[in-house]
């Protein structure tokens, strides 16, 4: 701890889902202010670049599922303490919400071990971003009066009864983080007695200009986009409301569509993030 400075609050900001100009305008005035940003993979560049200080230290602390170039937990956390006792000014910048599928409550729990104080500041997240963009309103009038967020991230995370039970609400499912387990998903919710012709809409890339949407009902999905491995990030929405995407679909698909917007997590500074 550097004891001539005063410790600084640490700032935690969503980013918004995607596409750079859906970040608040008090993001924007932390990130101008900040010494030290430690940003995820999914925020895009154009928002460091325009509005991060050009002498601030930015750390691409992304996760991968696993793969190389991950960053570790508890590297994150010892680096928001470390930075946060020099007296610097930290944000912390997530992708989307901050509060919605990230590790928010470690790295809070990590602060409050030491005394360090913070402020939250909401961002849109990829659901409503996806569902924006893709034209469906997610509790439209005689469709749906009630949202859940999930993620089939890891298969263990939904049980067999409450699969039933999603196979039989009347809510919208989004699905995060579930790209890579999309065939499972289809088959459990058709397993479990789910309308063969309920809409599944499972969205690449969603707010940005390579935003690639995929729409069908869950009796035709394996025929359809079985064999598709689809493009980080991708956000999955099933339910009567996915329906209304072909209807009200405003935003064109361009023939970018299934190239990356977001870079693959680098290693940069402070030891390349801690090896």
């Amino acid at each position: 701890m550097n004891p001539d400075k005063q410790i600084q609050k640490v700032i935690f900001s969503g980013a918004g889902p995607g596409d750079p100009e859906l970040i608040t305008l008090k993001a924007i005035r932390y990130l101008k202010e900040a010494e030290v940003i430690i940003t995820d993979r999914l925020v895009s560049d154009a928002i460091l670049e325009t509005y991060a200080d050009p002498g601030a230290l930015v750390l691409h602390a992304g996760k991968q599922r696993r793969r190389d170039g991950s960053t570790p937990q508890h590297i994150i956390n010892e680096l928001l303490v470390e930075y946060a006792l020099q007296g610097k000014k930290v944000v912390r910048l997530k992708g989307g919400d901050v509060s919605v599928f990230s590790n928010l409550l470690d790295e809070l729990k990590a602060l409050n071990n030491q005394g360090i104080p913070y402020e939250i500041i909401p961002g849109i997240t990829a659901a409503c971003g996806a569902a924006a963009t893709a034209g469906i309103p997610l509790t439209a009038r005689n469709h749906a009066q009630a949202v859940r967020f999930l993620t089939l991230h890891q298969n263990e995370i939904i049980r067999p009864a409450y699969w039933k039970e999603l196979a039989h609400t009347e809510d919208t499912l989004v699905f995060y983080m579930s790209g890579d387990t999309t065939g499972v998903l289809v088959k459990q919710l058709l397993d479990q007695g789910m309308r063969p012709d309920t809409i599944i809409a499972v969205i690449e890339q969603a707010t940005t200009p390579l935003q690639k949407v995929f729409c069908c009902p869950l009796q035709a999905y394996e025929k359809q986009f079985g064999n598709r491995h689809y493009v980080s990030p991708t956000l999955i929405i099933v339910g009567k409301v996915a329906g209304l995407h072909q209807e009200f679909r405003w935003m064109p698909e361009t023939e970018l569509a299934g190239e990356l917007y977001f870079k693959p997590v680098t290693k940069n500074t402070e030891q390349e993030v801690r090896a």
